[in-house]
C-alpha cells in the first residue's frame, strides 16, 4: 500500500484589522508566498491552485520573503527566529536559523547577492538587525526609531541603501553596509540613492484611509498601493498622478492590506484574506479572486453533482467553501450562514449540505442552489456536535445532553433525559438503527420506528469515550473511533459483534471515513497521523505519517477508493492517491 499528494488547496493569508500583510514575490515571477498560522504558502500565481506548504516554524509566522536569487526563502515568526531554507527541493531543508532579536519580527529584505538580510519587528532590546545569511554575524544596526519598526526594505543596486517604516510615524535611511543611520523623515517618494526628497503621491492626500502597502512595477515607472478605504490606486512616478482606482467593495472585510506587482499579475489582499487579481481595464471587478479558509477548518465531506466531484469544508468561524475536487476552482454560499464552528457536514439524499454549527442550528442547504436559506434551518434546544443522515428524510442530530431526530428538516423526536453524555451518532443507511457514542466509551443502539426511537436495550464497548463513528456506505459495518487511540468496527448482521480492533494512533482519533468500496476507512487523530485501515485485516494498513504537519487533522472524505481528502487547523485541504 503507497501514497501520493496529489492536490493541496492552501488555506487564505490570515488576516487582522488594521495591521499590514506582505506578499511575497518570487524573483523568477512563478510564485507568490504569504503565511498564515504556523504555515508558509508558495502558490503558484498563474494557477494558485498549484501550491506547496511550508510548517516548520513552532510560532505563528509573520513574514517569507524569497531570495533574489530565488533558491532560498527566509521566514520569521512572533518569537524573533528567521529560518533560511531550500525551495528548489520539496522537502525544503532547512540551511540556516537565527534569532536577532526577541519578538515578533515583522518585515524581512535581502540584499540583491542574496548575501545579506535586514529584519524589524517589536524586538524588546532593539526593533531592527541586519546580518550576514550564511554566519548571522552584524553588518550593521537599525537605530533612529523610538517604537516597533513595521517595514523594511533594501535598494537592489550598488551602492546599497536601507529604508525603514515605523510606528513612530517616521521612515529612517540608512547608508551601506555596514549600514548606519542617515536620517529620518516622513515622505512618500525620494531618491534611492541619496535619500533626497522627490514628492509626494496625489498632493496632500493619496487616500482616504490608512495605506498598508505598495509595490512597484517591474521597469520601476508606477506603483500599486493598498489601503483601508477599500481601494488599490494605481500611481504614475513620474507624474504623481493615480492612473487607475481599483474599487475593492463596500464591506469592512473590503479594506485593503497588502499588495504585489509581479510580471503582468496586479494582487491585492483583502481583510477577508481573498487575494484578487486587479485588472487595469476593468478596476470594479477583480479578474479572479482566491477564495478559501483563513480559519482552521474543522469538518469535511465529498458529493458528486452533475457528475463532478465537489468537496465541502466548514471553518472555525462559521465559513463553508465547496471546492471542484479536479480544478481547486471554489466558493462559499451566498446569503447569511452559520455564524460560529461548523463542527460536522453530511451531504443527504436531497443533496442538501446538512452542517451543525456550535450556533445551535442545524442547516439544510442546497448544494445545487448554493445559497443560504432560513427557511432550512433549525433551532436547537442546545448545542449540536453531531449529524448523520439516512434515506427517508432522517437527519440524527447529537446535542449536549440530546439526541434529536429530524425527518425533512424537522425536529420530530428527542431522547433527553439520557444516562450517558452523547458525543457522536450514525444511523444506518437503510434508516432503521440509529446508533449513539457517548462519553461513557459505549455505543447505544436505538431502533427508528416511524417518527420515534426507541431504546433497544443494547449498547456494544468501545475502548475509551466515542469520538466519531460511521456506518460503511453498504451499511455492514459500523465503525467508531474513541480516546484511547482505538477504531473498533462491528459487523451489524452479527449482532453487532467486534469485527477488528484498529490499534496505531498514538494520541486520540477524532475523526473517520469510509471509502466506497466498503473494505477500507480512514481515521485521523491527534497525533498528527492518518491510517487507512483494512477491515478484513488490522495488520494490512497505510500510514501517512504529517500529513499536515504541526497540525492535527479535523476532517477526511473519500472522492474514489483511491483518492483520500484531508484537512486540518492549517487550513488547507489536500488529496492523496492510495494504491492498495
Amino acid at each position: 500500500m503507497t501514497y501520493d499528494l496529489k492536490h493541496v488547496f492552501a488555506s487564505l493569508p490570515q488576516m487582522e484589522r488594521g495591521v499590514a500583510k506582505v506578499l511575497g514575490g518570487d524573483p523568477k515571477g512563478n510564485n507568490f508566498l504569504y503565511t498564515n498560522g504556523k504555515s508558509v504558502i508558495i502558490r503558484n500565481i498563474d494557477n494558485p491552485a498549484i501550491a506547496d506548504i511550508y510548517t516548520e516554524h513552532p510560532h505563528q509566522v509573520t513574514v517569507a520573503k524569497y531570495a533574489p536569487s530565488g533558491f532560498y526563502i527566509a521566514s520569521g515568526d512572533v518569537s524573533g527566529k528567521i529560518r533560511i531554507w531550500d525551495t528548489t527541493q520539496k522537502e525544503h531543508l532547512l540551511k540556516y536559523e537565527y534569532q536577532p532579536f526577541g519578538g515578533k519580527i515583522k518585515d524581512i529584505a535581502w540584499t540583491e547577492d542574496s548575501k545579506r538580510i535586514a529584519c524589524v519587528g517589536e524586538g524588546r532590546e532593539k526593533f531592527g538587525a541586519v546580518f550576514l545569511w550564511d554566519t548571522g554575524s552584524s553588518v550593521g544596526e537599525i537605530p533612529g526609531h523610538s517604537k516597533i519598526i513595521n517595514s523594511v526594505d533594501i535598494k537592489q543596486t550598488r551602492p546599497y541603501r536601507l529604508i525603514t517604516g515605523s510606528d513612530d510615524n517616521c521612515g529612517a535611511f540608512f547608508e551601506g553596509p555596514p549600514f548606519k543611520f542617515k536620517f529620518s523623515s516622513t515622505i512618500f517618494l525620494y531618491d534611492g540613492k541619496t535619500g533626497e526628497k522627490l514628492g509626494a503621491l496625489g498632493g496632500a492626500k493619496a487616500h482616504e484611509g490608512g495605506v498598508y502597502a505598495v509595490s512597484w512595477s517591474p521597469d520601476s515607472s508606477q506603483l500599486i498601493s493598498a489601503s483601508g478605504d477599500k481601494t488599490v490606486k494605481l500611481w504614475d512616478v513620474g507624474t504623481s498622478m493615480a492612473l487607475t482606482t481599483f474599487n475593492m467593495g463596500a464591506d469592512v472585510m473590503d479594506q485593503q492590506l497588502g499588495c504585489l506587482w509581479q510580471k503582468d499579475h496586479l494582487l491585492s489582499i483583502s481583510l477577508s484574506g481573498y487575494i484578487n487579481y486587479l485588472d487595469k481595464s476593468n478596476p470594479d471587478r477583480p479578474l479572479r479572486t482566491i477564495k478559501g479558509h483563513s480559519k482552521s477548518i474543522q469538518s469535511l465531506t465529498v458529493h458528486k453533482n452533475t457528475g463532478r466531484a465537489y468537496i465541502y469544508s466548514g471553518s472555525h468561524d462559521g465559513h463553508i467553501n465547496y471546492w471542484d475536487a479536479e480544478t481547486g476552482e471554489n466558493n462559499c454560499f451566498s446569503g447569511k450562514g452559520h455564524s460560529n464552528l461548523v463542527t460536522k457536514m453530511v451531504v443527504d439524499e436531497a443533496d442538501q449540505l446538512v452542517t451543525c454549527s456550535m450556533d445551535d442550528t442545524v442547516r439544510f442547504t442546497s448544494v445545487t442552489k448554493k445559497e443560504y436559506s432560513a427557511s432550512n434551518l433549525v433551532k436547537m434546544d442546545v448545542q449540536p456536535k453531531h449529524v448523520s443522515v439516512a434515506t427517508g428524510g432522517l437527519t440524527l442530530a447529537v446535542c449536549i445532553g440530546q439526541v434529536v431526530l429530524l425527518k425533512d428538516q424537522k425536529k420530530v423526536f428527542m431522547l433527553d433525559s439520557l444516562d450517558y453524555e452523547p458525543e457522536a451518532g450514525a444511523i444506518h443507511p437503510g434508516g432503521s438503527t440509529a446508533a449513539v457514542g457517548g462519553a461513557d466509551g459505549k455505543v447505544h443502539l436505538y431502533s427508528v420506528q416511524g417518527n420515534t426511537l426507541k431504546d433497544e436495550g443494547k449498547s456494544m464497548e468501545a475502548k475509551g469515550p466515542v469520538t466519531d463513528m460511521a456506518y460503511s456506505k453498504d451499511g455492514a459495518y459500523l465503525a467508531v473511533t474513541d480516546e484511547k487511540k482505538v477504531v473498533t468496527v462491528f459487523t451489524v448482521a452479527d449482532d453487532y459483534s467486534v469485527k477488528n480492533d484498529f490499534y496505531g494512533h498514538h494520541a486520540k482519533v477524532v475523526t473517520l471515513a469510509w471509502s466506497p468500496d466498503n473494505e477500507h476507512f480512514a481515521s485521523g487523530g491527534m497525533d498528527m497521523m492518518v491510517y487507512v485501515w483494512t477491515v478484513n485485516d488490522a495488520d494490512k494498513r497505510l500510514k501517512i505519517p504529517d500529513a499536515h504537519r504541526l497540525h492535527h487533522v479535523s476532517g477526511l472524505a473519500w472522492i474514489d477508493e483511491h483518492t483520500l481528502v484531508t484537512t486540518s487547523h492549517d487550513a488547507s485541504i489536500k488529496q492523496w492517491t492510495l494504491k492498495f
